[in-house]
């Protein structure tokens, strides 16, 4: 097999491993942004919320990755593996970014809503859940996809602990060969392509699901 495409087929195979932590960061930031999102809009331990969020906002999260795998196993009292550590790292990163995006998407949201579902009794859960989130969803999910999409480009970083993903594949092949040139365009190459079917997926979701969500008032 041709050298080049033996290399191009080896980091290629590291976009599964990208596409793991992307949305594994996704959910839990998702997770995370939504329920913080909620306290701060009720302002219930707000300070503690925003102190969250500037810190995470305002440090590399090559720091914070590197917090979590080097320093976090000495306070538990045992090692973390690069996954677990990762994963941990992306996901308190994209929580601290989608809990503003959520926070602007809510304050977007007619007060007469909130007004409606409290007259009519609805329980705070359900109010959330099926009238006010949705509500949210058409102004935050540009801004939404934009985090996908950072997210996409960051996991990068982890290759700095040793991950199989596209960055750390085009290193190696770089440092086999004795030339950046090729395993690193390779490497554009791949998370250009990842990003831009984000992109698509995302702009078919905004078109077909937002409409939707968007209808769901009072």
């Amino acid at each position: 097999m041709n050298p080049f495409i033996e290399s191009f087929i080896y980091i290629l195979t590291g976009l599964g491993v990208t596409l793991k932590y992307t949305l594994i960061a996704l959910t839990g930031g998702t997770v995370i942004g939504t329920f913080l999102a909620i306290l701060k809009y009720n302002h219930i331990g707000e300070f503690g919320v925003n102190a969250y969020v500037s810190f995470l906002r305002g440090t590399p999260l090559l720091v914070q990755l590197t917090l979590v795998y080097f320093v976090l196993p000495t306070l538990v009292g045992f090692p973390i593996p690069v996954f677990i550590a990762g994963s941990i790292a992306f996901s308190l990163n994209a929580g601290a970014y989608i809990t503003e995006i959520i926070s602007a998407g809510l304050n977007s949201v007619d007060k007469g809503q909130f007004e409606a579902c409290n007259a009519l009794g609805i329980p705070p859960l359900l109010m959330w859940r099926d009238i006010i989130l949705p509500q949210a969803i058409k102004t935050i999910f540009p801004a939404f996809l934009n985090e996908a999409i950072t997210l996409a480009k960051e996991t990068a970083l982890i290759s700095t602990l040793g991950e199989q993903d596209i960055m750390r594949r085009a290193q190696l092949t770089a440092a086999e060969h004795y030339t950046y040139v090729l395993p690193l365009v390779t490497a554009a190459i791949c998370y250009y392509l990842l990003t831009f079917c984000l992109e698509l997926l995302g702009k078919k979701l905004e078109k077909g699901l937002c409409y939707d969500y968007s209808q769901k008032s009072i």
